[in-house]
């Protein structure tokens, strides 16, 4: 088969790799019928995640068709429809069991396209494939679903639940990537009374404004944080979600939270951030962190069935399975681009780039 194979940072290949085999009883092997790129995937290619080495295939996001599965696989089978989660959950560790499957300490957690081969091939071999699989609904588009492998639940999880966005709240997101736009999309569900999203790029913010934010800021040209004060009364937001994940962005967020307001940081970060505790000592402030559990994706799941989440507003840009060295540039520049999600499957017709 093909795949998009990581051979150190900034080099990666669509090459001839072996297929896939069942090597584990609890295994499926799963033909990728739709894929997507993600800002890890990015990290990764700038050497942000020094544990991924060369060789490996990149990609943790699939919608695919079952073809073999393993002698202890009880509910996934061949021929079925599945949404491949970032996360995999070994089911039976301490932390699956409390619902924090991304620190699984049976073998899974975030391992596809990071400790084991991933999605951006032809197939994947999915370890804990009764547990780490999802059924695609009747009806459903492969891309929709495939929003809810990862930036979805992400954003819900670790941006909105973890900052306990409640009714009323004033929420600033830092960042109007997708990952940004997703805790826009799941914030508005706790009717918020200000979303604020906060972008370099007008692009993003155009976005942003149809996601849901009803009020953005270039922090290139206006200053944020006398924004969000201008709507609190002076005292700053009540969560301030960082969706980046380089320093600045994350300081930034530190100043925009209100004395006993919250801070959620989604954004991978490669390099250390300065947390000023000089100032927020004193401020009665959480802060969170965390990787996705993906125990929220049955939840979003029936959301999107009842059409209370849009998905495939996401995807800008269509590509064939092969066309993965265009899908990248797209997706690397979209300040240039207007690129939000990519998608890329065995059914698309090739674009050459253009979105659709």
């Amino acid at each position: 088969m093909r795949a998009l194979v990581y051979h150190g940072p900034g080099v990666k290949a669509w090459e001839d790799v072996p297929k896939p085999e069942v090597t584990a009883d609890t295994d499926a092997i799963v033909r990728v019928d739709a894929t997507t790129i993600c800002g890890t995937d990015l990290h990764i290619l700038k050497g942000d995640v020094p544990a991924v080495t060369d060789g490996r295939i990149l990609g943790h996001e699939a919608v695919g068709t079952v073809e073999s599965v393993g002698s202890g696989v009880k509910t996934v089978k061949v021929g079925d429809r599945v949404l491949v989660s970032c996360v995999s959950v070994c089911g039976t560790c301490r932390y699956c069991r409390e619902g924090h499957s991304g620190q699984c300490l049976g073998g899974g957690g975030w391992i596809l396209g990071y400790k084991i081969d991933g999605t951006q091939a032809e197939y994947v071999r999915v370890p804990f494939a009764d547990t780490s699989t999802y059924p695609v609904p009747d009806g459903a588009a492969d891309e929709d679903i495939l929003m809810l492998a990862d930036i979805l639940p992400t954003a819900y999880e670790v941006g909105v639940l973890n900052g306990n966005v409640r009714p009323g709240d004033v929420v600033a997101i830092v960042g109007a990537g997708p990952i940004g736009l997703s805790a826009i999309t799941s914030a508005r569900l706790f009717s918020p009374s200000h979303i604020v999203a906060i972008d370099l790029a007008d692009t993003r913010l155009e976005a942003a404004k149809k996601f849901g934010a009803d009020v953005t800021v270039n922090n290139g040209r206006e200053d944020p944080l006398e924004v969000v004060r201008s709507l609190t009364g002076g005292l700053g937001a009540d969560v301030a979600i960082e969706a980046v994940g380089v320093p600045a962005t994350f300081e930034l967020a530190a100043q925009l939270a209100r004395p006993g307001g919250r801070i959620a940081n989604i954004g991978v970060h490669g390099e250390p951030a300065t947390l000023h505790l000089e100032d927020l000592w004193i401020k009665n402030i959480t802060i969170t962190t965390g990787l996705v559990d993906a125990y929220s994706t049955p939840t979003l799941l029936r959301l999107l069935a009842t059409n209370q989440i849009d998905a495939g507003r996401f995807i800008t840009h269509h590509f064939a399975l092969d066309e993965f060295e265009q899908a990248y540039d797209v997706f690397a520049r979209p300040a240039d681009t207007g690129a939000l999600k990519v998608v890329l499957s065995r059914s698309a017709q090739r674009t050459s780039g253009a979105a659709v």
